[in-house]
């Protein structure tokens, strides 16, 4: 999946309690067995994961900690797409040895994908760690929590746990009301040759239809008018009763008040006919994550994508028959091994094409046990990749700044999230295209879906003023 490595904040914006009667089951006295800090890196599917770590624990009695020196239990949750991502965890533990000298009572977790790929070898690197948990072994939290309070000797659970898949969910402490996150599949059976996913998240395994809708119901009766459907190969979903992936989100789609659907990340091999179909529902959003990572044939059969130029812009054409306004997001790499000028040149030419709403791009960089790692060497240059990279932003700057700024001027329906990460002064949401908009507001209006005249565009923005009333 897509996402910085930057750690995420997570949020409780007002309303987020709504109707709390139909929330999860609590403990009595949250916080007896003490607090917990989680920090995150990474995707979405990351985000959730931490807030479905938060419920588990809060149902075991912890409270959540102001800060790090007034937690008892601190978890880092982490990201292993980039190379620099062992870095980032290292100097974070180094940061944390001097808290665990002091409070050695603290117990320090490293769980997610840099915890399943690393693994004991955390442990010879950061002595004073106490756990390591792999994305899987989440459920698992609360028994290898208890049993460090009782024996304080250090723990590993990185096992596949293929039928715990998304497990905890309906405890999971939300912080993205008006939207809720949800785990439908875990792990990939692609094995791009770049992608060290299948290691660290394991092969596929999907839930259950009907469990899913039971959550998607019940975030619906808290006032949640948005679900993000998550998944490693999400649309290549399949339970046990034959449900495939347009059953899924057409499913989400009909339950009474959710007004939005949203999915990441989707793979373009298996992205049929049905699915863009449903696509053309009024409650299915119109903006998709469909990562391309490069627009040469030869450079995708190196990669092992599983399908060619001509293919994508097949399924882009198709979609944009059912949804013309749909707003295309995609992935990037650049550099990959063997990439020459004329690859790359066929990378611009598909960015051109296609007309992306926005961009993730990252220079290749090898990762643990993928086929590329061991078997492609490295052989472009960085400050070729460098180069690269910033031609390829530079594109997207020059098409999508016109593109934006005739959308001004236009009525968009706007779903209000929270406070403007510009001003305080100002609220936020996103359309259905996935493009956010500040504007001025109260905050009761967070949770509303509001019609907002589009005034200005900026650069990774729109500004907007409110022309209507919200429902």
């Amino acid at each position: 999946m897509s996402g910085s490595e930057t750690p995420v904040e997570l949020v409780t914006h007002p309303g987020a309690e709504l109707d709390d009667e139909l929330a999860s089951p609590r403990p009595q006295e949250p916080g007896e067995r003490g607090s917990y800090l989680v920090q995150t890196w990474g995707c979405q599917m990351n985000v959730h994961d931490s807030e479905r770590m938060a419920g588990l624990l809060q149902s075991i009695g912890f409270r959540e900690a102001s800060s790090e020196n007034d937690a008892d239990l601190i978890l880092l949750n982490t990201c292993t797409v980039r190379e620099n991502a062992a870095d980032k965890l290292r100097g974070r533990l180094g940061q944390l040895r001097e808290l665990k000298r002091q409070r050695p009572h603290v117990i320090l977790g490293v769980c997610g994908c840099l915890a399943q790929q690393e693994r004991d070898g955390l442990f010879a690197d950061a002595p004073h760690l106490d756990l390591v948990l792999g994305p899987r072994a989440i459920p698992q939290l609360p028994k290898h929590v208890r049993s460090l309070l009782e024996k304080r000797e250090q723990l590993s659970d990185t096992a596949p746990w293929t039928s715990t898949v998304g497990e905890g969910s309906e405890l999971a402490l939300r912080k993205s009301f008006p939207k809720a996150y949800l785990t439908v599949q875990e792990g990939c059976d692609k094995f791009c040759t770049f992608c060290v996913v299948p290691f660290t998240r394991g092969r596929e395994k999907c839930r259950p239809l009907q469990v899913l809708l039971s959550e998607v119901e019940a975030v619906a009766g808290r006032g949640f008018r948005e679900v993000e459907l998550l998944g490693q190969n999400v649309n290549c979903y399949q339970d046990g009763e034959g449900n495939d992936f347009a059953d899924l989100i057409l499913a989400c789609a009909e339950v009474e008040g959710i007004e939005r659907v949203r999915f990441v990340t989707s793979h373009p091999r298996h992205f049929g006919d049905r699915i863009v179909e449903a696509m053309g529902h009024p409650n299915i959003a119109d903006a998709l994550h469909l990562p391309v990572q490069s627009g040469s044939d030869r450079v995708l059969s190196a990669m092992r994508r599983e399908y060619r130029r001509e293919d994508y812009l097949d399924r882009i054409s198709a979609l944009r028959r059912v949804c013309p306004d749909i707003a295309l997001w995609t992935d990037l790499i650049v550099g990959f091994p063997g990439e020459t000028e004329e690859d790359f040149a066929e990378t611009l030419s598909l960015v051109e094409e296609v007309g992306y709403e926005a961009l993730y791009a990252f220079k290749y960089s090898p990762r643990p046990f993928t086929r590329a790692s061991k078997q492609l060497e490295d052989n472009v240059p960085e400050e070729v990749k460098s180069e690269r990279l910033s031609r390829l932003f530079a594109l997207q700057d020059r098409l999508s700044t016109p593109r934006d700024r005739a959308r001004v001027g236009r009525i968009e329906e706007v779903l209000v999230d929270g406070t403007s990460k510009r001003s305080d002064r100002d609220l936020a949401g996103r359309t259905s295209r996935n493009r956010v908009v500040n504007f001025p507001g109260e905050p009761e209006l967070i949770g509303q879906i509001l019609p907002l005249r589009i005034t200005e565009a900026k650069a990774h923005s729109f500004r907007g003023e409110i022309a209507g009333s919200p429902r």
